[in-house]
């Protein structure tokens, strides 16, 4: 079984590296004293871009944009691991276009796993209920609550606005690095307040 104190210090330690990384050293506060990582500008940058780049490679992503209640982007997660892996980005709820909130997502995982890696990913909320439950939850863990259905390549193609009833569905892209496969089940998704 892993140690859990050795767990702790691993995310710790991501977690240093990556707030001095996303600000140089300084960290951004949210309410509450929690490490946000960003400003709400550079997170709103990095979102519009990483947005342009799903709907360019994803067409049916544009498509469930037009009729999502909301639409939850973290354009850059950072996963590391040696044993066990943890996960870390900063991302903003849109709606109709607006950010109305900034979150961050945190995840581990156990098993073997060495390297590091980037990728982006977005949530379409299609239910008035699902957006409810980001609003109301004080801290989503994906896996409880609505139910999230992971946009593969195949599924993209064959999907339509008139196919698409599921609550949420995930989009997994911009991948870099040497660990395989990014996944979202267990991570955490916390409400933050960027300067």
């Amino acid at each position: 079984m892993f140690n859990k104190n050795v767990w702790n210090v691993m995310l710790v330690g991501l977690l240093t590296l990556i707030g001095c990384q996303s600000t140089g050293g300084q960290s951004t506060t949210s309410k509450g004293g929690q490490s946000a990582g960003s400003s709400a500008a550079e997170i709103d940058r990095d979102v519009d871009a990483a947005l342009k780049k799903l709907y360019a490679s994803t067409p049916a992503a544009r498509e469930l944009a037009q009729r999502a209640k909301g639409i939850l982007v973290f354009p850059s997660v950072i996963k590391a691991g040696f044993m066990g892996g943890a996960q870390y980005g900063s991302g903003a709820l849109r709606k109709k276009g607006k950010t109305v909130a900034y979150y961050n997502t945190l995840g581990g995982s156990y098993g073997f796993q060495a390297g590091v890696q980037s990728f982006s990913y977005a949530l379409f909320f299609m239910s008035d209920e699902a957006l409810r439950y980001l609003d109301q939850s004080g801290g989503w863990e994906i896996g409880a609550g609505p139910s999230v259905v992971v946009v593969d390549e195949g599924t993209a193609r064959a999907m339509t606005t008139t196919t698409a009833k599921d609550d949420v569905y995930a989009f997994i892209f911009g991948q870099k690095g040497l660990m395989a496969g990014a996944g979202l089940q267990g991570s955490k998704i916390t409400r933050i307040y960027p300067d």
